[in-house]
């Protein structure tokens, strides 16, 4: 979910759900310790629960960057191994990291001495030859012997070479089944699957099998989907509030942030999905993007924007 769920869109997310973790984009860790730490790593204390997901392969550097993480109020630190985009392989992190368990196992014991915080993995079910089912039981193994409880599974094996970040997301067939035999075999574990997961019925229909959901794609391009989230999985009995309401929520924030300089394009483009499925969705968007990156827009295009949803 890189550059997608920054800041700016955890927070409009958490106008939608109160409970629900959510997890920042990739932060490799050479951008922590030698470029702007508190502009990777800085959020809103409204944003919370907030996990940070880390990239990265050296265990001393990821050690360091788990403390500093700590300092600033993080929930969970969670490595990355399955991203696979060439610009993670070339630095040698994310689902590369998969043909490497006992360097991974080394990065998450490193990880845990140095915080207190939950330390996770996230990755797929195999990389290119390397997607028997034996060696994601090896990898799983060899990282939990490190102390890892908790493994957020992306449900399809990556192509590393061949096939693009995003053709990675589709192409590769999703074998939901591969994890809920991972459950099985390691039942002392968290086994969270990721990967194509649209509606509430499907996470119901998951969490028969393993112990959590993470959903990705949908939670940004249809936020609201995340409406029923916390009164359906974590019995709050408050509603939701309203889509518009959502949108009357976010405006002193957006006010707060275009002081300091940041643009409201900036932040309209993570709610354009807001009204997906509503008459006058297209609107919405189509009034969002072509007004807010002009010079002097500020949160009326938002207010006329939703004056065209019914």
């Amino acid at each position: 979910m890189m550059d997608w769920t920054d800041r700016h869109d955890r927070y409009f997310l958490r106008l939608i759900t109160s409970r629900a973790l959510l997890y920042t984009e990739m932060v490799t860790t050479g951008a922590i310790l030698f470029g702007d730490e508190a502009r990777h790593l800085n959020f809103h204390s409204d944003e919370q629960p907030v996990a940070l997901q880390l990239g990265g392969s050296n265990p001393e550097d990821l050690a360091k960057c788990a403390k500093i993480a700590e300092g600033y109020g993080y929930k969970e630190i969670n490595l990355n191994v399955g991203c696979p985009s060439d610009r993670v392989q070339n630095g040698r992190f994310g689902a590369c990291l998969m043909a490497e368990p006992e360097l991974v196992a080394d990065c998450v014991a490193a990880m845990k001495d140095a915080t207190t915080l939950p330390v996770t993995v996230k990755n797929r079910i195999g990389i290119d030859d390397l997607d028997s089912y034996e060696h994601l039981v090896h990898f799983t193994q060899t990282i939990k012997d490190k102390g890892c409880e908790t493994f957020i599974i992306h449900a399809r094996k990556a192509w590393l070479t061949g096939l693009s970040p995003k053709e990675n997301r589709t192409i590769p067939p999703l074998k939901y089944d591969v994890v809920y035999q991972l459950k099985k075999d390691f039942p002392e574990l968290e086994i969270i699957i990721n990967g194509g997961i649209q509606t509430l019925e499907e996470i119901d229909s998951h969490l028969q099998a393993v112990d959590g959901v993470m959903i990705g794609r949908e939670a940004y391009q249809n936020p609201y989907f995340l409406a029923q989230i916390d009164q359906r999985y974590y019995g709050v009995s408050d509603d939701a509030p309203e889509r518009k309401e959502v949108v009357e929520k976010i405006l002193p924030y957006i006010d707060s942030e275009m002081a300091k300089g940041v643009p409201l394009k900036a932040i309209s483009r993570h709610m354009l999905g807001l009204f997906q499925g509503r008459p006058g969705a297209r609107a919405w968007r189509r009034h969002i993007s072509e007004n807010a990156h002009l010079d002097g827009a500020d949160t009326s295009i938002l207010k006329e924007a939703a004056a065209k949803v019914r």
